[in-house]
């Protein structure tokens, strides 16, 4: 499986406008939680509840926001560019600029950790991050993604 798999196109949002973390999360959820028929505030309450354990905001400009959440039928992987960037509690104290939102149903631990840790090689690449941050389309996204796209 490759992270192309799973990205969906409409859950690509290019130029996220929120200044905060749960602006941020609100924005991500909105095209996930109708992808999938999920209530958005149920999602934004869980991706909060593993925001209480550590932040997600790994350094380096990124946030991986996840989750797991009953009843859901597939996983939804979001993406999101932030070009002011935001305070995401980021372990480096940086803005975060990108974000890739990863919801699983509750007992796919297996994938769930497997896709986390797919999105997190790919984003230690700089050349592809500074790509990420010039990209004004989802298709850019997409196609950019698509160059460094292995299976996991």
């Amino acid at each position: 499986m490759k992270i192309l798999d799973v990205l969906d196109k409409q859950a690509i949002l290019i130029d996220l406008k929120s200044k905060d973390k749960i602006g941020i999360l609100n924005e991500l959820v909105t095209p996930a939680a109708h992808i999938t028929g999920t209530d958005p505030n149920e999602m934004v309450r869980v991706l909060m509840e593993r925001e209480r354990l550590g932040s997600t905001g790994i350094g380096g400009g990124i946030g991986i926001p996840h989750g797991k959440l009953k009843n859901l039928e597939k996983l939804v992987l979001g993406f999101g560019l932030s070009r002011k960037g935001v305070d995401f509690e980021s372990m480096d104290g940086r803005p975060t600029h990108l974000f890739f939102l990863l919801i699983t149903p509750e007992h796919s631990t297996d994938l769930h950790l497997k896709l986390l840790a797919r999105v997190s090689r790919l984003l230690k690449k700089e050349p592809l991050k500074a790509l990420m941050m010039k990209a004004t389309s989802a298709d850019e996204i997409i196609a950019i993604i698509g160059e460094d796209d292995d299976d996991f």
